[in-house]
Order: C-alpha cells, then sequence, then structure tokens
C-alpha cells in the first residue's frame, strides 16, 4: 500500500471521528429546543426502531419548545414512549395529533453534569484520533522496515500524520468548548 494512501484514509478516518462527535454533542440538550434533541431518538415502529425524524415533521415554534408531528397518527404513542426512555429527561405531552416538549431551564448541577458528558464525549472522541494514527504509524514503520521507504520519507510522512492528528484534536477541543460555553450560556 502506498503511504500517501495511507495518509489520505487516516485523514478521511479522522475526518468521520470528528463528524462523529459534532452529531452527538448536538444531541446535547442546553436549554434551548432543538430538532437534534431528538431527531435520531429511536422509537418503535410496527416492531422496526425507526429514528422520530423518519416518523414525523419537528418543529421548533418558539426558543423552547419542540413540537412532533407524526405522519402517522398511530406512531404517536411508540414516539412518546422512545421519548420517555430516552436520555433527555423531558415529559413529553400528547394532544392526540401532536407531541409538544417543553425545553425547561438547566439547573447549575446539570450543567456541570452535561459539561462532564461534552469533555468525555470529546475525549472518546480523541482516542478515535490517537487509534487511527497509531493504524497509519505502523503502516509508515513496517514500509520503512521492509525497506520499501527511506528513513526520511518514513519521517517525514510521520510529521505529516501528526499535523494531521494535531489539526484533528483541536477541532474536536474546538467543539467541546464551544458547546460547553453554549452549556453555560444562562
Amino acid at each position: 500500500m502506498e503511504i500517501p494512501e495511507v495518509l489520505s484514509k487516516a485523514e478521511a478516518k479522522m475526518s468521520k471521528a470528528v463528524e462523529i462527535l459534532e452529531r452527538e454533542l448536538l444531541g446535547l440538550r442546553t436549554g434551548r429546543a432543538s430538532p437534534a434533541l431528538v431527531e435520531n431518538i429511536r422509537a418503535d415502529y410496527y416492531g422496526v426502531p425507526t429514528p422520530i425524524k423518519e416518523l414525523a415533521s419537528i418543529a421548533v415554534p418558539e426558543a423552547r419548545l419542540l413540537v412532533i408531528q407524526p405522519w402517522d397518527k398511530n406512531a404517536l404513542p411508540a414516539i412518546e414512549k422512545a421519548i420517555l426512555k430516552s436520555e433527555l429527561g423531558i415529559t413529553p405531552s400528547n394532544d392526540g395529533n401532536v407531541i409538544r416538549l417543553v425545553i425547561p431551564q438547566l439547573t447549575e448541577e446539570r450543567r456541570r453534569d452535561l459539561v462532564k458528558l461534552v469533555r468525555k464525549r470529546v475525549e472518546e472522541g480523541k482516542v478515535a484520533i490517537r487509534n487511527v494514527r497509531r493504524e497509519a504509524l505502523e503502516k509508515i514503520r513496517l514500509a520503512e522496515k521492509e525497506k520499501e521507504i527511506s528513513e526520511d520519507e518514513a519521517r517525514r510522512f510521520q510529521d505529516k500524520l501528526q499535523k494531521l492528528t494535531d489539526g484533528f484534536i483541536e477541532d474536536m477541543d474546538r467543539l467541546g468548548r464551544n458547546k460547553e460555553a453554549e452549556i453555560m450560556e444562562v
């Protein structure tokens, strides 16, 4: 395998790790209503776990209110049950047509818990990036050992890999800082 190809695959995997972290952080409640809070919660729809975004329209009519309107009224109880089971900690109100979620203000203690959760998710993302770096590094060292590339080339590729890694780690740190600021905002 060509080393530039190894680097581009590593970059793609690292980029994917950042995207996953971004999606996970969107799903964390900050005191503001956002469709991302519920759209990936899976409701049991005729025996098939289905994301709410595929079962209903999700609207944000006010800053702290979510309205979920299922396309099939029979899905209403399943969606309500899924929201209750989720980690959101919000009780939905169902009027027979739509489900309303009033997003309560976060307590100081809940904000601190959420910040800890953000830090944990960021750290998990960084571990994923480091694992990708380790795999690519092994391939570079193997190519050098088997005399496919010179020592100087190996050093250059390792430096490129480290720069890539540092860039993606910085992206994750930035995402984490932004989410923490959003959570702590009163």
